[in-house]
């Protein structure tokens, strides 16, 4: 991406923005597509459901440059509707602006038509401009249209001409548009400026190299963009490879974790083999990487490499790989990739002065360029920063928004400082930092935290007595912290090794005076000569699992300002006691006493991971740890039970994954009145949980999946109104509880073979509990009435009785599909279904003779498309009642191909469903004796259709009836065909007396091709044919008085 051309780009709102026409597209394909890719999970803004609430311009403008793709359907009336041709005009400058994807879809229009306007196209296009603008402005306006249309209608879309079958169409956009949507991206600099020109040229070396496994090298000096530009590549090519993997921070893992080289070739493997890998030694692993991945063509980056021995484990010999494969490097070091032998070294090159200033002036001026009255002081800023973009981004974010006095003194400190020392122009940010709170946050998260999850470091510096709330925010607006992946905090290798350089300079022969100790030399040499001090406050030492050093708790004796201890696989022996007081955090991986000795103070921890620890019990003695909000035990094979959490009272977050032998929750765990999570995955041994659990009444998380002699979740866990993901597969639950769909705050769930949000599983749910195995029907009354997830259901004939309770108790059921065997269950499920669902006898539906205090009305119900002929048919029924005359019944034999009626007796009427055209709506009208006070749609209770020939029974509830949408009428198509033999039912309460039901279906243009087209239908004859028959329907009521 060029500079010149760079903007911010927005927040998205929605993955995709629909542009369309909707009198001739909604109704079929639009609808179509927006529910498919609702499916797929994608976001999408259709303005069916949004535009119609009440949305204006302005928003709608904002709705386009918040979505990532545009779909633009190009219709023959497209250009009819000048709100639409705004629209297009928005998402083309979004496109040219924030390079939002456009995907355009060519329906019944050719993309030539659109590119250069004709016939009715063209004609529309100028009578929508002459309609929008005025004289004056109605060329200009009429020419920026003209430019949009060409430049959608050249981007790479569909033309549904070219494809027979819709559906299969919608299926192949909605796979195009979530390729388009990579949620697999890396994350990257937010201004990336002069990055583009970089990352293509290493890629058109990888294209060059395409038949063979590529080694490209990327070197340069650390804070150049390496790492930057190797996810720029791994974003842009890695959908070319099945199989890949991205490493990070290489030099970092192997200084600090004694397996280091192992746990790589693990990822390596995991990532491209997309399975758990156990690697035992280097050289297993070497030999799992020659056979696994041989004959694979994978994509592999490599970052901060800075051994030899990294890159021979890991990638050692291409013959490892096969043909095609590509392997990036990133490392500070020429001399490993000369030793590889590589295929290309790419010089990272400091950026030159107009891409600095630029990337300078977004970091201190929020803008591309720096202010008039700034511009001398910026430009020596960046000078000095000599193109080192990890400089110009800390420097920049430093100085936003000072005074220039405060620049002044920044640059005379600058010239102090030699321009190779890259740490010392770091430091000058940490020198900024208004108090020491700051300080000593952004230290201790430099030497124990990076990686970590943010709100878990807050809580344990807060416990510290430090700000950190507002101390981490500050570190990330000065560019000091960044917030990575799963809220994750980050920093850059030279600012983490800007800050442990602070603290060694504090006492660089004695390391015991210094106030951190992580490297494991110092840590070493202070604990083995007992030369600790009270200036210490946090302490990490690492060892590896087979490690025989042991030290004696003597040697912290004098930290008594000791907060933070980070032990892995330590040996302590003597009195725990000699431990500081002063403690808030403890991660003591392989803690190795069986329970925790009796004078180790821990009343002020604030958190304590002892994962793979050999603990039976977790004390003998409990201690009172007010303070304590999160422990962690997990991996502990020896822990049979949990400790007793009275003496736990604000404990929020209990983490016991994979405690084998745990066997037992204290019952007190009920008491705890902030738990916000509960993780006991994988405990074998665990049986069902206390009824306290699910009083919880804050737990948000619980995690049970692997527990498999829990084989039972009480029906009170609809008490945890607070619970929004539950897992719990892979244990020995044969039934969901009932009561589950009562939830109202549960998002994520994953049991019993369900899994997914809860919108999605609920109704899944409901379904296997009216299955013939549980027979269930009775059971899920009582649970339904808040699950408004649940739209239709579909079910066997064989205990429609719970019916009534059902469509009374799901408020958002909207119809239910009883599939029945024979021609007679179906016969007897329709009167099952009027006698004891809905209370109305089948002598009840038969004509009742009118007194003279009733009144002829009608009730019509339209479906599907139907608006062309019902205000036709609503004003000559009208005419109709009102001259109520004698005459012969007379149905319009002139109306095919547009319509076809049929009349019926009573609340019900027969038909066949037509042969020769295709079905697009239907109109119900029914006639009926009333009082002058009563209305039909008063007394309105439900609507079935009963499909002899299919044996299927659909019934609708009146809520559906009065509102029925584009989805019913597909649901209704779905489950009839060309003969199918059918009546319809339409009930009412007592007060009504139904005299006829007649039914009208629309129909589209014969199929039969060989028909010469009908003449266009005129209004008035069709008006006097319905005059005609209502007035027939009425000669009844006249012979019966």
């Amino acid at each position: 991406m060029s500079s010149s051309s760079f903007s911010t780009k927005p927040q998205w709102i929605y993955d995709v923005f629909i542009n369309f026409r909707g009198g001739d597209t909604r109704r079929n394909f639009v609808s179509h597509l927006y529910y498919a890719l609702s499916n797929a999970g994608v976001n999408t803004f259709f303005d069916e459901e949004n535009l119609l609430k009440g949305m204006q311009l302005e928003e709608l403008s904002r709705a386009i440059e918040g979505s990532q793709i545009a779909i633009v359907v190009f219709s023959e009336t497209y250009t009819e509707s000048s709100w639409c041709l705004s629209e297009l005009e928005k998402i083309v400058e979004c496109h040219e602006t924030y390079g939002q994807t456009i995907v355009p879809i060519f329906y019944d229009v050719d993309p030539s038509v659109v590119r250069h306007p004709t016939g009715h196209f063209g004609d529309a296009l100028e009578a929508a401009a002459q309609k929008k603008y005025s004289a004056k402005d109605r060329e200009y306006g009429f020419s920026r249209w003209k430019i949009a249309l060409a430049k959608a209608a050249n981007f790479s879309g569909w033309d549904v001409k070219n494809h027979r079958n819709k559906a299969k169409l919608v299926k192949k956009i909605v796979e195009d548009i979530l390729t388009k949507l990579d949620y697999a991206l890396l994350s990257i600099t937010e201004f990336p400026i002069g990055l583009e020109p970089r990352v293509q040229e290493v890629i058109g070396v990888i294209e060059n190299q395409s038949t063979k496994v590529c080694i490209i090298g990327i070197w340069g000096m650390g804070g150049s963009g390496k790492t930057t530009i190797a996810k720029a590549i791994y974003n842009q090519i890695h959908r070319r490879f099945m199989d890949k993997s991205f490493i990070e921070n290489i030099r970092e893992v192997c200084e600090t974790d004694g397996r280091g080289h192992v746990h790589l070739q693990e990822q390596l493997l995991s990532d491209v083999l997309k399975t758990k890998e156990k690697v035992r030694s280097i050289g297993m692993g070497t030999t799992m990487i020659d056979k696994r991945l041989s004959g694979k063509r994978t994509f592999i980056v490599l970052d901060d490499v800075n051994e030899f021995g990294q890159l021979k484990n890991l990638c050692g010999n291409r013959k490892w790989f096969g043909q095609g494969s590509v392997i990036i490097i990133t490392t500070r070091d020429r001399r490993l990739l000369d030793q590889l032998k590589v295929d290309y070294v790419y010089d990272v090159d400091k950026m030159d002065e107009n891409e600095s200033l630029e990337l300078f002036s977004w970091h201190a001026f929020n803008e591309a360029k720096p202010k008039e009255d700034f511009n001398e002081l910026a430009r020596n800023v960046v000078a000095y920063c000599g193109g080192l973009p990890l400089a110009l981004e800390v420097l920049g974010s430093y100085l936003n928004e000072r005074r220039k006095k405060d620049w002044e003194s920044v640059l005379s400190k600058l010239e102090r400082i030699p321009n190779d020392q890259v740490q010392e122009k770091l430091r000058i940010s940490f020198d900024g930092l208004s108090d020491h709170m700051e300080k000593d946050i952004f230290l201790d998260i430099c030497c124990f935290f990076i990686g970590k999850d943010r709100a878990y470091i807050t809580e344990i510096l807060k416990g510290c007595g430090l700000h950190a709330d507002i101390g981490i925010t500050v570190l990330i607006d000065r560019s000091l912290l960044k917030v990575e992946k799963n809220n994750k905090l980050g920093m850059h290798q030279l600012l983490r090794d800007m800050g442990r350089e602070i603290i060694c300079e504090s006492s660089r022969k004695e390391p015991g005076k210094r106030s951190r100790l992580w490297f494991h030399e110092d840590v070493l040499d202070v604990l083995t000569n007992n030369t600790g001090t009270v200036a210490i406050e946090g302490l990490a030492l690492k060892l590896h699992f087979a490690g025989r050093d042991c030290f004696n708790a003597y040697a912290f004796e004098e930290m008594k300002r000791l907060r933070l201890l980070q032990l892995d696989h330590v040996q302590l022996t003597g009195d725990y006691g000699y431990l500081s007081k002063q403690l808030r955090w403890i991660s003591w991986q392989g803690f190795p006493s069986k329970y925790i000795p009796n004078n180790f103070y821990l009343e002020g921890v604030i958190a304590m991971d002892l994962k793979h620890s050999n603990l039976r019990l977790f004390w003998k003695e409990p201690q009172v740890l007010k303070w304590l909000k999160i422990l962690n035990l997990s991996h502990s094979k020896y822990l049979t039970e949990t400790p007793n959490f009275s003496k736990l009272p604000n404990l929020e977050k209990l983490i016991l994954k994979d405690c084998p032998r745990l066997c037992k929750v204290h019952k007190s765990i009920g008491d705890l009145c902030n738990l916000h999570l509960i993780n006991l995955k994988d405990c074998k041994t665990l049986g069902n949980l206390p009824r306290g659990v699910y009083k919880l009444k804050s737990v948000k998380t619980l995690i049970l999946s692997g527990c498999s002699k829990i084989d039972k979740l009480e029906e009170d866990i609809v008490q945890m109104e607070s619970l929004t993901t539950l897992i719990a597969e892979n244990t020995a639950l044969k039934q969901v509880p009932f009561s589950i769909v009562n939830s109202k705050s549960i998002g994520y769930i994953s049991l019993c073979g369900y899994e997914g949000f809860a919108r999605n599983v609920f109704p899944s749910i409901i379904r296997s509990w009216m299955s013939p195995t549980l027979n269930p029907l009775s059971y899920i009354s009582p649970f339904c009435s808040t699950s408004s997830y649940l739209v239709s259901l579909d079910m066997q004939s064989y205990n429609s009785g719970d019916l009534g309770p059902m469509l009374r108790s799901l408020s958002n059921l909207r119809s239910i599909l009883v599939r029945c065997d024979t021609d007679s269950q179906i016969s007897k499920q329709v009167r099952t279904i009027l006698d004891n669902v809905y209370g109305v006898s089948c002598t009840e539906l038969e004509i009742t003779s009118q007194s003279s205090e009733h009144y002829l009305r009608s009730y019509l119900i339209g479906i599907g498309s139907y608006q062309d002929v019902f205000n036709t048919l609503s004003d000559s029924i009208s005419e109709g009642l009102t001259t109520s005359e004698s005459s012969d019944v007379f149905l319009p034999s002139d109306n095919d191909p547009y319509w076809f009626a049929h009349m019926g007796e009573g609340h019900s009427v027969f038909f066949t469903v037509p042969e020769d055209c295709r079905m697009k709506g239907m109109t119900l009208c029914v006639v009926y004796l009333s009082t002058p006070e009563s209305k039909a749609i008063e007394y309105l209770i439900s609507v079935l259709m009963v499909n002899y020939t299919r044996c299927t029974i659909q019934i609708f509830k009146r809520d559906t009836v009065i509102s029925f949408n584009d989805v019913d009428w597909h649901d209704i198509i779905s489950h009839s065909g060309p003969g199918d033999k059918v009546e319809i039912y339409v009930i009412f309460g007592h007060g009504l007396v139904v005299k006829k039901t007649a039914v009208y279906l629309m129909c589209d243009e014969s199929i039969d091709k060989g028909m010469d087209p009908s003449p266009e239908p005129k209004i008035e004859p069709k008006k006097n044919a319905f005059v005609k028959f209502i007035k027939k329907i009425v000669s009844s009521k006249n012979e019966e008085q």
